[in-house]
Protein backbone atom coordinates (compact mmCIF):
# COMPACT_ATOMS: atom_id res chain seq x y z
CA UNK A 1 0.00 0.00 0.00
CA UNK A 2 1.20 3.92 -0.86
CA UNK A 3 2.91 5.84 1.32
CA UNK A 4 2.35 9.39 1.45
CA UNK A 5 5.30 11.22 2.54
CA UNK A 6 5.11 15.35 3.66
CA UNK A 7 7.28 17.84 3.77
CA UNK A 8 9.12 17.29 7.36
CA UNK A 9 9.40 19.73 10.28
CA UNK A 10 13.11 19.31 10.94
CA UNK A 11 13.24 22.41 13.59
CA UNK A 12 11.38 23.48 16.12
CA UNK A 13 10.59 26.98 14.32
CA UNK A 14 10.57 25.17 10.67
CA UNK A 15 7.51 26.67 8.23
CA UNK A 16 8.49 25.90 5.45
CA UNK A 17 11.43 24.13 4.17
CA UNK A 18 13.62 24.38 0.43
CA UNK A 19 14.46 20.53 -1.28
CA UNK A 20 18.37 21.52 -2.01
CA UNK A 21 18.44 18.44 -3.50
CA UNK A 22 16.75 14.83 -4.40
CA UNK A 23 19.04 11.89 -4.06
CA UNK A 24 16.71 9.25 -5.41
CA UNK A 25 14.56 9.86 -8.74
CA UNK A 26 11.07 8.53 -9.65
CA UNK A 27 11.17 4.92 -10.18
CA UNK A 28 14.01 4.32 -8.18
CA UNK A 29 13.82 1.38 -4.90
CA UNK A 30 13.70 2.83 -1.55
CA UNK A 31 14.54 1.03 1.50
CA UNK A 32 14.19 1.79 4.98
CA UNK A 33 16.82 4.19 6.17
CA UNK A 34 18.14 5.54 3.16
CA UNK A 35 18.69 9.04 2.54
CA UNK A 36 15.74 10.75 0.19
CA UNK A 37 16.77 14.26 -0.06
CA UNK A 38 18.72 17.17 1.53
CA UNK A 39 15.79 19.53 3.17
CA UNK A 40 17.04 23.22 3.69
CA UNK A 41 15.42 24.30 6.99
CA UNK A 42 15.57 28.00 8.57
CA UNK A 43 18.39 26.79 10.32
CA UNK A 44 20.88 24.36 8.38
CA UNK A 45 20.62 21.74 5.28
CA UNK A 46 19.41 18.28 6.84
CA UNK A 47 19.58 14.86 5.67
CA UNK A 48 15.79 12.79 5.11
CA UNK A 49 15.84 9.54 5.41
CA UNK A 50 13.18 7.14 4.45
CA UNK A 51 11.30 5.23 7.20
CA UNK A 52 9.64 2.89 4.57
CA UNK A 53 10.52 0.45 1.74
CA UNK A 54 9.44 0.46 -1.28
CA UNK A 55 9.67 2.16 -4.97
CA UNK A 56 9.38 6.03 -5.14
CA UNK A 57 6.37 6.45 -7.04
CA UNK A 58 5.71 10.38 -6.99
CA UNK A 59 7.87 13.42 -6.25
CA UNK A 60 5.14 16.85 -4.91
CA UNK A 61 8.24 19.01 -4.36
CA UNK A 62 11.06 19.80 -6.76
CA UNK A 63 14.79 20.59 -6.49
CA UNK A 64 15.03 24.17 -5.36
CA UNK A 65 11.50 24.56 -4.63
CA UNK A 66 10.07 25.90 -1.11
CA UNK A 67 7.03 24.05 0.69
CA UNK A 68 5.34 24.49 3.81
CA UNK A 69 5.79 21.73 6.30
CA UNK A 70 2.79 18.89 5.62
CA UNK A 71 2.74 19.12 2.00
CA UNK A 72 2.79 16.29 0.18
CA UNK A 73 6.71 15.22 -0.29
CA UNK A 74 6.76 12.04 -2.28
CA UNK A 75 4.86 8.90 -2.46
CA UNK A 76 6.28 5.58 -1.89
CA UNK A 77 4.74 2.22 -2.12
CA UNK A 78 4.69 -0.79 -4.92
CA UNK A 79 5.85 -0.67 -8.33
CA UNK A 80 3.23 0.22 -10.74
CA UNK A 81 0.35 0.85 -8.05
CA UNK A 82 -2.14 3.38 -8.57
CA UNK A 83 -1.37 6.58 -6.39
CA UNK A 84 -3.84 8.55 -8.41
CA UNK A 85 -6.44 8.84 -5.31
CA UNK A 86 -3.43 10.10 -3.55
CA UNK A 87 -2.65 12.92 -5.58
CA UNK A 88 -5.66 15.16 -4.98
CA UNK A 89 -5.31 17.30 -7.67
CA UNK A 90 -1.29 17.63 -7.05
CA UNK A 91 -0.36 19.37 -10.80
CA UNK A 92 2.74 17.16 -10.82
CA UNK A 93 2.74 15.14 -14.43
CA UNK A 94 2.70 11.58 -14.01
CA UNK A 95 4.87 9.95 -16.44
CA UNK A 96 4.15 6.54 -17.92
CA UNK A 97 7.26 4.54 -17.27
CA UNK A 98 9.90 5.33 -14.30
CA UNK A 99 12.22 5.00 -17.24
CA UNK A 100 10.96 8.04 -18.99
CA UNK A 101 11.25 9.93 -16.74
CA UNK A 102 14.47 12.89 -16.26
CA UNK A 103 15.76 14.33 -13.41
CA UNK A 104 15.08 18.20 -13.96
CA UNK A 105 16.05 20.84 -11.92
CA UNK A 106 14.98 24.60 -12.63
CA UNK A 107 17.80 27.16 -12.23
CA UNK A 108 16.55 30.22 -13.31
CA UNK A 109 13.03 32.03 -13.70
CA UNK A 110 12.67 30.47 -17.50
CA UNK A 111 9.13 28.86 -18.37
CA UNK A 112 11.62 25.52 -19.30
CA UNK A 113 13.96 23.39 -17.34
CA UNK A 114 16.93 21.79 -19.25
CA UNK A 115 18.13 18.63 -18.68
CA UNK A 116 21.11 18.22 -16.52
CA UNK A 117 24.01 15.92 -17.97
CA UNK A 118 24.88 13.19 -16.07
CA UNK A 119 27.51 13.66 -13.81
CA UNK A 120 26.61 17.53 -13.57
CA UNK A 121 26.19 19.56 -10.33
CA UNK A 122 24.08 22.90 -10.48
CA UNK A 123 25.33 24.73 -7.04
CA UNK A 124 22.99 27.44 -6.08
CA UNK A 125 23.60 30.34 -3.93
CA UNK A 126 23.22 28.48 -0.56
CA UNK A 127 21.44 30.04 2.74
CA UNK A 128 23.76 30.54 5.63
CA UNK A 129 22.05 32.33 7.82
CA UNK A 130 18.76 32.18 9.02
CA UNK A 131 17.77 35.37 7.67
CA UNK A 132 19.76 35.54 4.52
CA UNK A 133 17.80 37.11 1.59
CA UNK A 134 20.82 37.56 -0.95
CA UNK A 135 24.67 36.78 -1.00
CA UNK A 136 27.49 38.48 -2.50
CA UNK A 137 30.32 36.79 -4.01
CA UNK A 138 33.57 38.34 -1.86
CA UNK A 139 36.09 36.01 -3.63
CA UNK A 140 35.87 33.00 -5.92
CA UNK A 141 38.85 30.40 -4.73
CA UNK A 142 38.55 28.49 -7.92
CA UNK A 143 38.31 29.54 -11.49
CA UNK A 144 36.75 27.91 -14.48
CA UNK A 145 38.93 25.15 -15.25
CA UNK A 146 40.24 24.04 -12.25
CA UNK A 147 39.78 20.47 -10.72
CA UNK A 148 37.35 20.58 -7.61
CA UNK A 149 37.17 17.68 -4.49
CA UNK A 150 34.72 17.64 -2.28
CA UNK A 151 35.60 19.51 0.89
CA UNK A 152 37.38 22.76 -1.28
CA UNK A 153 36.23 26.14 -0.71
CA UNK A 154 34.92 27.62 -3.82
CA UNK A 155 34.22 30.70 -2.79
CA UNK A 156 33.76 33.32 0.34
CA UNK A 157 30.30 34.42 0.51
CA UNK A 158 29.21 37.94 2.54
CA UNK A 159 25.58 36.81 4.43
CA UNK A 160 23.80 39.64 5.94
CA UNK A 161 25.79 38.86 9.57
CA UNK A 162 29.13 37.40 8.17
CA UNK A 163 31.69 36.49 5.57
CA UNK A 164 31.44 32.88 5.39
CA UNK A 165 33.56 29.85 3.34
CA UNK A 166 31.70 28.08 0.99
CA UNK A 167 32.92 24.44 0.02
CA UNK A 168 32.69 22.27 -2.34
CA UNK A 169 30.12 18.77 -1.65
CA UNK A 170 31.25 17.13 -5.13
CA UNK A 171 34.00 16.22 -6.94
CA UNK A 172 34.55 17.24 -10.97
CA UNK A 173 35.63 20.08 -12.79
CA UNK A 174 34.49 24.00 -12.66
CA UNK A 175 32.54 24.78 -15.43
CA UNK A 176 31.29 27.58 -14.99
CA UNK A 177 30.47 30.78 -12.81
CA UNK A 178 27.15 32.29 -12.26
CA UNK A 179 28.28 34.84 -10.30
CA UNK A 180 31.01 37.21 -10.06
CA UNK A 181 33.47 38.41 -7.46
CA UNK A 182 31.24 42.03 -6.40
CA UNK A 183 28.08 40.94 -7.28
CA UNK A 184 24.77 40.42 -5.54
CA UNK A 185 22.16 37.74 -6.07
CA UNK A 186 19.10 35.93 -4.62
CA UNK A 187 19.65 33.01 -2.31
CA UNK A 188 18.98 30.00 -4.83
CA UNK A 189 20.30 31.60 -7.86
CA UNK A 190 22.84 29.34 -9.88
CA UNK A 191 26.03 30.12 -8.66
CA UNK A 192 28.24 27.49 -10.31
CA UNK A 193 28.08 24.54 -12.51
CA UNK A 194 30.51 21.37 -11.47
CA UNK A 195 30.85 18.21 -13.52
CA UNK A 196 33.17 16.22 -16.04
CA UNK A 197 35.83 18.21 -17.68
CA UNK A 198 34.64 19.21 -21.44
CA UNK A 199 30.82 19.03 -20.69
CA UNK A 200 28.60 21.37 -22.36
CA UNK A 201 26.37 23.11 -19.67
CA UNK A 202 25.66 26.09 -22.30
CA UNK A 203 22.10 24.00 -22.57
CA UNK A 204 21.72 25.19 -18.60
CA UNK A 205 19.49 28.32 -18.86
CA UNK A 206 20.05 30.97 -15.71
CA UNK A 207 24.09 29.86 -16.23
CA UNK A 208 24.65 30.63 -19.55
CA UNK A 209 21.39 32.61 -21.60
CA UNK A 210 20.31 31.15 -24.97
CA UNK A 211 21.08 34.03 -26.74
CA UNK A 212 24.88 34.09 -26.23
CA UNK A 213 26.91 32.46 -28.61
CA UNK A 214 29.54 29.82 -28.06
CA UNK A 215 32.31 32.03 -28.71
CA UNK A 216 30.81 34.41 -26.68
CA UNK A 217 30.70 32.11 -23.62
CA UNK A 218 34.35 31.57 -24.24
CA UNK A 219 35.59 34.88 -24.16
CA UNK A 220 33.03 35.28 -20.99
CA UNK A 221 34.67 32.22 -19.00
CA UNK A 222 38.55 33.81 -19.93
CA UNK A 223 37.41 37.16 -18.79
CA UNK A 224 36.53 35.11 -15.40
CA UNK A 225 39.22 33.82 -15.01
CA UNK A 226 41.39 36.91 -15.49
CA UNK A 227 39.31 38.59 -13.23
CA UNK A 228 39.81 36.70 -10.44
CA UNK A 229 43.70 36.08 -11.34
CA UNK A 230 43.92 39.91 -10.99
CA UNK A 231 41.91 40.22 -7.55
CA UNK A 232 43.84 37.19 -6.39
CA UNK A 233 47.21 39.07 -6.64
CA UNK A 234 45.91 42.63 -6.94
CA UNK A 235 47.77 43.25 -3.27
CA UNK A 236 51.05 42.18 -4.65
CA UNK A 237 52.80 39.48 -5.97
CA UNK A 238 54.24 36.11 -4.65
CA UNK A 239 57.58 35.23 -4.61
CA UNK A 240 56.64 32.44 -7.06
CA UNK A 241 54.65 34.29 -9.04
CA UNK A 242 51.29 32.59 -8.01
CA UNK A 243 48.27 33.43 -6.34
CA UNK A 244 47.90 34.64 -2.66
CA UNK A 245 45.18 33.42 -0.99
CA UNK A 246 43.93 35.63 1.51
CA UNK A 247 40.60 36.26 3.20
CA UNK A 248 38.58 39.99 2.76
CA UNK A 249 39.34 41.33 5.88
CA UNK A 250 42.84 40.44 5.37
CA UNK A 251 43.48 42.17 2.66
CA UNK A 252 41.24 45.37 2.90
CA UNK A 253 43.45 45.68 6.55
CA UNK A 254 46.38 45.27 4.21
CA UNK A 255 45.29 47.60 1.61
CA UNK A 256 44.42 50.34 4.49
CA UNK A 257 47.96 49.65 5.76
CA UNK A 258 49.83 49.61 2.64
CA UNK A 259 51.32 46.20 3.38
CA UNK A 260 52.55 43.80 0.88
CA UNK A 261 50.89 40.87 0.28
CA UNK A 262 53.58 38.95 -0.87
CA UNK A 263 55.95 39.44 2.02
CA UNK A 264 53.15 38.31 4.57
CA UNK A 265 53.62 34.25 5.97
CA UNK A 266 49.64 33.02 6.06
CA UNK A 267 48.83 30.93 9.26
CA UNK A 268 45.63 29.73 7.97
CA UNK A 269 44.33 26.21 6.19
CA UNK A 270 46.43 26.41 3.19
CA UNK A 271 49.00 28.88 4.28
CA UNK A 272 46.23 31.61 4.02
CA UNK A 273 46.52 35.11 4.74
CA UNK A 274 44.03 35.91 7.64
CA UNK A 275 43.22 38.58 9.77
CA UNK A 276 46.21 38.20 12.58
CA UNK A 277 48.84 37.60 10.18
CA UNK A 278 48.68 41.11 8.58
CA UNK A 279 48.05 42.89 12.26
CA UNK A 280 51.21 41.40 13.39
CA UNK A 281 53.00 41.98 10.57
CA UNK A 282 56.62 43.58 10.52
CA UNK A 283 57.93 45.05 7.29
CA UNK A 284 61.46 44.11 6.39
CA UNK A 285 63.77 46.66 6.96
CA UNK A 286 64.68 46.99 3.85
CA UNK A 287 61.02 48.13 2.68
CA UNK A 288 60.51 50.11 5.74
CA UNK A 289 60.85 53.59 3.89
CA UNK A 290 58.49 54.06 1.15
CA UNK A 291 59.96 54.86 -2.00
CA UNK A 292 57.39 56.97 -3.11
CA UNK A 293 54.04 59.25 -1.31
CA UNK A 294 51.92 56.89 -3.86
CA UNK A 295 53.16 53.83 -2.75
CA UNK A 296 51.70 54.16 0.97
CA UNK A 297 48.87 56.12 -0.12
CA UNK A 298 45.76 54.42 1.38
CA UNK A 299 42.61 54.12 -0.58
CA UNK A 300 40.43 54.22 2.21
CA UNK A 301 41.56 57.82 2.63
CA UNK A 302 38.64 60.24 1.36
CA UNK A 303 39.56 63.37 -0.29
CA UNK A 304 37.30 66.45 0.19
CA UNK A 305 36.03 68.66 -2.92
CA UNK A 306 37.62 71.91 -3.42
CA UNK A 307 35.70 74.52 -1.18
CA UNK A 308 32.39 76.12 -2.65
CA UNK A 309 32.09 72.92 -4.60
CA UNK A 310 29.63 69.88 -4.11
CA UNK A 311 30.39 66.49 -4.47
CA UNK A 312 29.05 63.19 -2.93
CA UNK A 313 30.36 59.15 -3.22
CA UNK A 314 27.44 56.37 -3.13
CA UNK A 315 29.07 53.37 -1.77
CA UNK A 316 27.07 50.20 -2.53
CA UNK A 317 25.04 48.96 0.59
CA UNK A 318 26.64 45.77 2.29
CA UNK A 319 24.66 42.77 2.77
CA UNK A 320 25.07 43.31 6.59
CA UNK A 321 23.73 46.68 5.86
CA UNK A 322 20.69 45.81 4.22
CA UNK A 323 19.92 43.34 6.76
CA UNK A 324 20.09 45.93 9.45
CA UNK A 325 17.81 48.04 7.44
CA UNK A 326 15.01 45.25 6.73
CA UNK A 327 14.86 43.68 10.64
CA UNK A 328 15.20 47.34 12.31
CA UNK A 329 12.39 49.34 10.22
CA UNK A 330 10.50 45.66 10.59
CA UNK A 331 10.83 46.18 14.15
CA UNK A 332 10.14 49.43 14.87
CA UNK A 333 7.63 50.13 12.63
CA UNK A 334 5.53 46.79 13.61
CA UNK A 335 6.14 46.65 17.61
CA UNK A 336 4.85 49.41 19.41
CA UNK A 337 7.81 50.50 21.13
CA UNK A 338 8.27 52.47 24.81
CA UNK A 339 10.73 53.17 26.75
CA UNK A 340 11.68 52.96 31.00
CA UNK A 341 15.19 54.39 32.30
CA UNK A 342 16.26 53.58 35.66
CA UNK A 343 19.45 54.60 37.72
CA UNK A 344 21.81 51.96 39.44
CA UNK A 345 23.99 53.04 41.74
CA UNK A 346 27.30 51.21 41.30
CA UNK A 347 29.70 51.25 44.23
CA UNK A 348 28.94 47.91 45.43
CA UNK A 349 29.55 46.02 41.89
CA UNK A 350 32.58 48.39 41.41
CA UNK A 351 34.28 47.17 44.76
CA UNK A 352 32.93 43.68 43.64
CA UNK A 353 34.72 43.51 40.19
CA UNK A 354 37.73 44.79 41.76
CA UNK A 355 37.82 42.21 43.94
CA UNK A 356 36.82 39.24 41.92
CA UNK A 357 40.10 40.27 38.67
CA UNK A 358 41.76 40.43 41.37
CA UNK A 359 41.97 36.19 41.49
CA UNK A 360 44.28 34.47 39.18
CA UNK A 361 43.44 34.01 35.60
CA UNK A 362 39.88 36.09 35.97
CA UNK A 363 38.57 38.59 34.74
CA UNK A 364 35.24 40.32 34.20
CA UNK A 365 33.53 43.37 32.76
CA UNK A 366 30.63 45.56 34.00
CA UNK A 367 28.44 44.38 30.97
CA UNK A 368 29.23 40.65 32.09
CA UNK A 369 27.53 41.58 35.45
CA UNK A 370 24.53 43.22 33.81
CA UNK A 371 23.84 40.14 31.43
CA UNK A 372 24.10 38.33 34.49
CA UNK A 373 21.85 40.23 36.63
CA UNK A 374 19.01 40.50 33.24
CA UNK A 375 19.43 36.63 32.80
CA UNK A 376 18.31 36.50 36.71
CA UNK A 377 15.81 39.10 36.49
CA UNK A 378 14.38 37.45 33.41
CA UNK A 379 13.58 34.42 35.56
CA UNK A 380 11.31 36.30 38.15
CA UNK A 381 9.83 38.11 34.93
CA UNK A 382 8.91 35.67 32.69
CA UNK A 383 6.34 38.03 30.68
CA UNK A 384 9.37 40.04 29.05
CA UNK A 385 11.11 36.71 27.97
CA UNK A 386 8.20 36.70 25.65
CA UNK A 387 8.05 36.80 21.88
CA UNK A 388 4.75 37.96 19.92
CA UNK A 389 2.92 35.77 17.36
CA UNK A 390 -0.41 37.24 15.89
CA UNK A 391 -2.64 34.62 17.79
CA UNK A 392 -0.15 33.15 20.55
CA UNK A 393 2.41 34.71 23.17
CA UNK A 394 5.21 32.56 23.19
CA UNK A 395 6.43 32.30 26.49
CA UNK A 396 10.02 31.19 26.05
CA UNK A 397 11.43 28.84 29.18
CA UNK A 398 15.14 29.06 28.49
CA UNK A 399 17.01 32.02 29.06
CA UNK A 400 19.25 33.00 26.11
CA UNK A 401 20.87 36.70 25.85
CA UNK A 402 22.30 38.62 22.76
CA UNK A 403 24.86 40.73 23.42
CA UNK A 404 24.96 43.15 20.43
CA UNK A 405 28.37 43.95 18.85
CA UNK A 406 30.11 46.40 16.87
CA UNK A 407 31.83 45.45 13.78
CA UNK A 408 33.02 47.67 10.88
CA UNK A 409 30.23 47.01 8.67
CA UNK A 410 27.31 47.34 11.07
CA UNK A 411 26.34 45.11 14.38
CA UNK A 412 26.22 41.54 15.01
CA UNK A 413 23.90 40.24 18.02
CA UNK A 414 25.87 37.14 19.11
CA UNK A 415 23.74 35.02 21.56
CA UNK A 416 25.37 33.24 24.70
CA UNK A 417 22.21 29.86 24.87
CA UNK A 418 20.97 29.07 28.29
CA UNK A 419 22.23 32.37 29.69
CA UNK A 420 20.67 31.99 33.51
CA UNK A 421 22.98 28.41 33.89
CA UNK A 422 26.35 30.46 33.58
CA UNK A 423 28.06 32.13 36.41
CA UNK A 424 29.91 35.77 35.50
CA UNK A 425 33.11 34.34 34.68
CA UNK A 426 31.69 31.83 31.79
CA UNK A 427 29.72 34.66 30.85
CA UNK A 428 32.97 36.61 30.08
CA UNK A 429 34.84 34.03 28.83
CA UNK A 430 32.42 33.49 26.06
CA UNK A 431 31.08 37.06 25.47
CA UNK A 432 35.03 37.56 25.08
CA UNK A 433 35.09 34.78 22.22
CA UNK A 434 31.84 35.49 20.65
CA UNK A 435 32.81 39.33 20.17
CA UNK A 436 36.35 38.56 18.63
CA UNK A 437 35.08 36.38 16.34
CA UNK A 438 32.20 38.55 15.43
CA UNK A 439 34.47 40.93 14.23
CA UNK A 440 36.73 38.78 12.20
CA UNK A 441 33.87 37.32 10.40
CA UNK A 442 33.79 34.07 12.01
CA UNK A 443 30.28 33.56 14.01
CA UNK A 444 28.32 30.93 12.56
CA UNK A 445 24.64 31.58 11.67
CA UNK A 446 23.78 29.37 14.96
CA UNK A 447 25.65 31.77 17.15
CA UNK A 448 23.64 34.76 16.12
CA UNK A 449 20.52 33.67 16.30
CA UNK A 450 17.79 32.25 19.19
CA UNK A 451 18.11 35.18 21.64
CA UNK A 452 15.36 36.00 24.10
CA UNK A 453 16.67 39.13 25.57
CA UNK A 454 18.99 41.50 24.21
CA UNK A 455 21.64 43.64 26.06
CA UNK A 456 22.99 46.57 24.36
CA UNK A 457 26.33 48.71 25.72
CA UNK A 458 27.61 51.88 24.68
CA UNK A 459 28.79 52.90 27.80
CA UNK A 460 32.26 52.65 26.85
CA UNK A 461 32.24 55.06 24.61
CA UNK A 462 31.04 57.60 27.24
CA UNK A 463 27.22 57.14 26.51
CA UNK A 464 25.12 58.32 29.32
CA UNK A 465 21.68 57.76 27.94
CA UNK A 466 20.16 55.57 24.53
CA UNK A 467 16.74 53.93 23.47
CA UNK A 468 17.73 50.97 21.52
CA UNK A 469 15.36 49.42 18.58
CA UNK A 470 14.21 45.73 19.90
CA UNK A 471 15.80 42.68 18.52
CA UNK A 472 12.78 40.87 16.82
CA UNK A 473 11.82 38.51 18.07
CA UNK A 474 12.57 39.78 21.14
CA UNK A 475 10.18 41.32 23.64
CA UNK A 476 13.15 43.73 24.94
CA UNK A 477 16.35 45.37 24.93
CA UNK A 478 18.16 46.98 27.30
CA UNK A 479 20.19 49.73 26.93
CA UNK A 480 23.63 50.45 28.77
CA UNK A 481 24.95 53.83 29.33
CA UNK A 482 28.26 54.67 30.97
CA UNK A 483 29.20 54.61 34.65
CA UNK A 484 29.95 58.21 35.90
CA UNK A 485 30.73 60.04 39.58
CA UNK A 486 28.62 62.12 40.68
CA UNK A 487 26.63 63.80 43.79
CA UNK A 488 24.35 60.76 45.33
CA UNK A 489 22.35 61.12 48.99
CA UNK A 490 23.22 58.41 51.28
CA UNK A 491 21.74 58.09 54.70
CA UNK A 492 20.95 62.00 54.18
CA UNK A 493 24.46 62.86 53.19
CA UNK A 494 25.21 64.29 49.74
CA UNK A 495 28.47 62.32 48.84
CA UNK A 496 29.93 60.98 45.63
CA UNK A 497 28.72 58.10 44.39
CA UNK A 498 28.86 56.30 40.77
CA UNK A 499 25.70 55.56 39.37
CA UNK A 500 24.97 53.64 35.74
CA UNK A 501 21.76 54.55 33.66
CA UNK A 502 19.88 51.71 32.17
CA UNK A 503 16.67 51.81 29.88
CA UNK A 504 14.81 49.27 28.87
CA UNK A 505 12.98 49.17 25.39
CA UNK A 506 9.70 47.52 25.59
CA UNK A 507 7.13 45.69 22.86
CA UNK A 508 3.87 46.92 24.47
CA UNK A 509 2.21 43.71 22.62
CA UNK A 510 4.09 41.54 24.82
CA UNK A 511 5.11 43.92 28.06
CA UNK A 512 2.92 46.04 29.78
CA UNK A 513 4.47 49.26 31.24
CA UNK A 514 3.92 47.84 35.40
CA UNK A 515 5.87 44.83 34.09
CA UNK A 516 8.93 46.64 32.42
CA UNK A 517 9.01 48.68 35.29
CA UNK A 518 9.37 45.45 38.15
CA UNK A 519 11.50 43.81 35.27
CA UNK A 520 14.17 47.47 36.27
CA UNK A 521 13.65 47.29 39.95
CA UNK A 522 14.85 43.26 40.19
CA UNK A 523 17.61 44.65 37.63
CA UNK A 524 18.27 47.27 39.58
CA UNK A 525 18.36 45.14 43.48
CA UNK A 526 21.15 42.18 41.60
CA UNK A 527 23.53 45.34 40.29
CA UNK A 528 23.83 47.13 43.56
CA UNK A 529 23.95 43.76 45.44
CA UNK A 530 26.21 41.60 43.05
CA UNK A 531 26.82 39.33 45.51
CA UNK A 532 23.39 38.30 44.92
CA UNK A 533 24.83 37.08 41.41
CA UNK A 534 27.42 35.17 42.52
CA UNK A 535 26.09 31.51 42.35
Amino acid sequence: MATVINMPRLSDTMEEGVVAKWLVKKGDKISEGDILAEIETDKATMEFESFYDGVLLHIGIEEGETAPVDQLLAIIGEEGEDISGLLNGSAAPQAASPKEEKVEEVVSNTTTASAIPEGVEVITMPRLSDTMEEGTVATWLKKVGDTVEEGDILAEIETDKATMEFESFYNGTLLHIGIEEGQTAPVDKLLAIIGPAGTDVSGLKGGVPASVSTSEVKETASAKEDKVEKVAVSAGNSSSGGRIFVSPLAKKIAADKGIDLSQVKGTGENGRIVKKDVESFTPPAAASAPTSPKAVTSPSIKTFAPAGEESFEEVKNSQMRKAIARSLSGSKFTAPHYYLTIEVGMDNAITSRKTINELPDTKVSFNDMVVKACAMALRRHPQVNTSWKDDVTVYNQHISIGVAVAVPDGLVVPVLPFTDHMNIMEIDTRVRDLATRARDKKLTPQEMSGSTFTVSNLGMFGIQEFTSIINQPNSAILSVGAIVKKPVVKNDQVVVGSTMKVTLACDHRTVDGATGAQFLQTLKQYLENPVTMLA
